[in-house]
């Protein structure tokens, strides 16, 4: 398998980029107007993005037609290079400035905060991670390492149903506690995606250990 921590942020800097660009399409159907203040809505009049309160966000950008335009273009920019680039000299860094940006021209909360989230850990790709190798036992890391494919898949369900299933749950089954389903989902989701960054951090040391094991061998 690749590099654990690559595999983690592009999958889930792709999800970060794909509910940007969907926050920058509300913000674009709404017109060539100016928002109220800052703080704006990406769905204000949509039903379906009711359980959601309208999917909050915030711009710097005095027009609703550009705030959406930028927030796609921003989004797109910022999946192409977490999918594509991140592996490059301050690729992380490069996610991190991206997510501000996205925050500050109508990309939603959610989004930059999971992307800010992935640059950190994109900045440990290929790294040695050696403060992980020596206040982790060999023991444990084994342990996470196992436990990374299974906490790397529930991470990507836990924000599968943030976006789109709280809707669907809303839609389909009537589902619409707001104030109980979304943060219940949402913390869940940030944290297994800290769970998943962690053990991939294990799986790479125990990969790269390997690694060293049979140049030495073959050598």
């Amino acid at each position: 398998m690749r590099n654990a921590t690559r595999v983690m942020v592009s999958t889930f800097g792709a999800l970060a980029g794909v509910a940007g660009i969907e926050h920058g399409i509300g913000e674009v159907l709404q017109g060539n107007v100016a928002p109220g203040g800052l703080m704006i809505l990406s769905w204000p009049e949509s039903e379906v993005f009711g359980i959601l309160a309208g999917e909050p966000a915030m711009s710097i950008v005095p027009n609703l037609l550009a705030t959406g335009i930028l927030a796609i273009l921003v989004s797109l920019v910022f999946l192409v290079w977490a999918t594509m680039f991140v592996q490059r000299k301050h690729g992380g860094l490069i996610l991190i400035l991206l997510s501000i940006v996205m925050l500050l021209v109508g990309g939603g909360f959610g989004p930059p905060i999971l992307g800010i989230l992935v640059g950190a850990a994109a900045t440990r790709i290929n790294a040695p991670l050696r403060w992980w190798r020596n206040h982790l036992s060999i023991g444990l890391r084994r342990f996470l390492a196992k436990l990374w494919p299974w906490s790397f898949v529930a991470g990507v369900i836990a924000w599968l149903l943030v976006l789109p299933g709280t809707i669907l749950l809303d839609l389909f089954f009537g589902v619409n506690n707001q104030s109980l389903i979304v943060p219940v989902l949402t913390f869940s989701a940030f944290g297994l995606l800290l769970l998943g960054v962690f053990t991939g951090f294990a799986y790479d040391i125990q990969r790269q250990k390997s690694s060293q094991r049979t140049h030495s061998t073959s050598g």
